[in-house]
């Protein structure tokens, strides 16, 4: 039977070595003042102190006594992973940051022991944000490499993918769909598919993923720490000048009706990748749910207030009753289109799917059928909208 860790991962799994700058750090780490009620290093099972003019090295509880340097030096290569996962995070990743609070969130670093985490590393963990897949591996340092692509290329090799190794490269790809459409909003599902960034370090992989989703890690890593600042809709229009200004006039309905709707329209998870915490104001919650997504919104976005400005001009029509002749079935088909265009699966509507009610001949019949000669449908207006 191999030897087993407290976790049950065979040690066999758990290969690093100790690179020179880990054992420096350390060694400057135990010989600054520390005791014993004052530890050098208290991190994730590892713990040194001084006594008596030796270190003493607790990993998980087992403790080792160093007299000299070359006996740390033996003792902190046979535990080189828990020296190298408090070298990474302590000394190379830094201080509480976005970024640092991310890589640890790459690698489950708060779900799982240094021993079961190494291992696993060995093999590459895998994490998704938003369309992105992204897969942390460790090499025999202790150095910690990610892999950065869209969810959809998973299983693709390399060399079948367009490779990237400068993360500013991220800004091209995040311009234009699969279709070469330019895309107005960055956390929108329509990031294109077929590039990889395959080699990064742990600032590398927080600049490419910060240009693919911007301001999501900080936003992120503030909500984990309860510090997230929300802009709700009502002190968000009530900054609006210009032409947005007309947004402010926007305030009808019972429940704030026509924020929910505009949330329905632009906020689901469909549409962007967002988690909506903004509501209307900070005591009116929206009817609409907020969406699944990792990250969360803070404010409503340029593209919301964008819309919603052309909205404030159209529903500041009065209404009209009309009476249109339709069979129960175009009836259904009206909606039916109406639904696709919405939902965005009007592309994938065979032509030969002539079952389907958005189906493209179907629709051309129909306005063969119903419409004027200047495109119109006509209708009978019922009564004059007072």
């Amino acid at each position: 039977m191999p030897e087993t860790s407290t976790d049950g991962v065979p040690t066999a799994a758990i290969d690093v070595d100790l690179p020179g700058d880990a054992f420096d750090a350390l060694l400057a780490a135990v010989s600054a003042d520390g005791s014993s009620d004052a530890p050098a290093i208290d991190f994730e099972g590892l713990r040194a102190t001084r006594e008596d003019g030796a270190t003493v090295i607790e990993v998980d509880g087992e403790r080792f006594r160093a007299e000299s340097e070359r006996d740390l030096h033996e003792v902190a290569s046979d535990h080189a992973a828990h020296v190298t996962n408090w070298h990474f995070y302590e000394r190379v990743a830094g201080a509480d940051t976005p970024r640092r609070a991310f890589v640890r969130w790459l690698e489950a670093a708060e779900d799982r022991s240094v021993e079961a985490r190494y291992a696993a590393l060995a093999e590459g963990i895998v994490r998704e944000w938003g369309q992105l897949r992204v897969t942390t591996t460790l090499t025999d340092r202790g150095d910690r490499r990610y892999d950065v692509r869209h969810a959809d290329d998973a299983t693709a090799a390399v060399d079948d993918l367009d490779a990237h190794e400068k993360p500013r490269d991220a800004r091209e790809i995040v311009t234009f769909d699969a279709d070469g459409r330019y895309r107005p909003l960055k956390t929108a599902p329509t990031l294109r598919a077929g590039w990889v960034f395959p080699d990064l370090d742990h600032r590398d992989v927080y600049e490419v993923v910060e240009a693919i989703y911007p301001a999501t890690v900080a936003n992120w890593h503030r909500e984990r720490g309860g510090r997230l600042d929300v802009d709700h809709w009502r002190e968000t229009m009530d900054r609006q000048s210009g032409i947005y200004g007309v947004v402010q006039t926007w305030d009808r309905g019972e429940g704030h009706e026509h924020v929910n709707w505009v949330a329905e329209a632009c906020c689901a998870d469909s549409q962007c990748l967002k988690r909506r915490e903004w509501q209307y104001d900070d005591e009116t919650e929206l009817d609409v749910d907020g969406g699944d997504g990792v990250f969360p919104c803070r404010e409503p976005c340029s593209l919301v207030v964008s819309a919603a400005r052309k909205w404030t001009r159209l529903e500041g029509e009065d209404e009209q009753s009309y009476e249109f002749t339709l069979t129960p079935s175009e009836k259904e088909q009206l909606e039916a289109i109406i639904d696709a265009v919405a939902d965005g699966r009007t592309e994938a509507i065979r032509e030969a799917d002539l079952k389907d009610p958005a189906n493209r001949y179907r629709a051309r019949f129909l306005r063969a059928k119903r419409f004027d000669e200047e495109g119109n449908l006509p209708g009978v207006p019922t009564d004059d909208g007072s």
